[in-house]
């Protein structure tokens, strides 16, 4: 879940892009939601049990198959000695969670496992050979076999937005929500960029300059070229162009679950 708390030092969270996906993972494998999972962008993971254990997928649907038996995301999965886990490429969504009960058992760093793609806190990213331990079973065992997952949202994707502190720096709340965008192949664990029609600059604003500014997860910053980006996980911890608009906290899991291609309509929770 990232490390909280460190803003202050120039550390941003990151942790889990969809973090509900990542908690009901851990849940159903019998961890608390703070432990290690593997996130899964687009699917195509194969991965070898170095021994018996629990494991569970949620997030974008994903085929998944132990040792060529087929299995679904949200159930909870036996791995014998030696059983490849593998999952496909997924048909919605973007990324998928893997959970192993114990939780995975990397070197934290400044108290996370997470990796933080922007600064390069945390574990490499994963590589074929790697070898992951996993940590001991200190929760007790959910009783249940499986869980059904929540649908992922049809395109367009609706996000909620409110104003943010530099709103009056764009022309019109409209150039934000009176369009259908689209989500750039640029987008990343950072942010999701959105193409469509440029957002011009409020004219008393065109010829200002902005100090950088505290930005928060679901910040949506407009540069000079006009297309906003909505920053994820790995977003910088101060940015210096305006935030004219968040998404709420409830929504930037959906948000994390965009893919390239898609389409999006932002919308103001409060009509004006």
């Amino acid at each position: 879940m990232g490390r909280p708390g460190l803003a202050r030092l120039g550390v941003g969270r990151s942790g889990a892009a969809d973090r509900a996906s990542h908690a009901l993972a851990q849940r159903i494998v019998g961890n608390t939601e703070e432990a290690a999972g593997i996130e899964v962008t687009l699917g195509g993971l194969k991965l070898r049990a170095n021994g018996p254990m629990l494991i569970a997928v949620t997030g974008a649907p994903v085929p998944m198959t132990v040792a060529g038996r087929q299995h679904s995301t949200g159930e909870l999965v036996h791995l014998r000695d030696g059983d490849e886990l593998a999952l496909g490429m997924c048909g919605s969504g973007l990324r998928a969670y893997l959970a192993v009960r114990g939780g995975i058992d990397v070197s934290p760093e400044l108290g996370s496992r997470s990796t933080d793609t922007l600064s390069g806190l945390g574990p490499t990213p994963l590589a074929a050979g790697d070898v992951l331990p996993v940590g001991e079973m200190t929760q007790a065992l959910p009783a249940l076999d499986a869980v059904s997952l929540p649908a992922l949202p049809a395109s367009p994707v609706e996000l909620r937005i409110a104003p943010g502190p530099r709103l009056d720096w764009i022309e019109s709340r409209a150039a934000l929500s009176g369009q259908t965008w689209q989500v750039s192949s640029r987008s990343d664990r950072i942010g999701v960029r959105l193409e469509g029609e440029a957002v011009s600059r409020h004219p008393d604003m065109r010829s200002r300059e902005l100090q950088s500014e505290g930005v928060v997860r679901g910040s949506i910053q407009v540069p000079a070229g006009g297309e906003p980006v909505l920053f994820l996980a790995d977003h910088p911890v101060t940015g210096g162009y305006p935030v004219a608009a968040v998404v709420l906290d409830a929504d930037v899991d959906r948000a994390a679950q965009v893919r390239p291609g898609d389409a999006v309509r932002l919308v103001w929770v409060e009509a004006r």
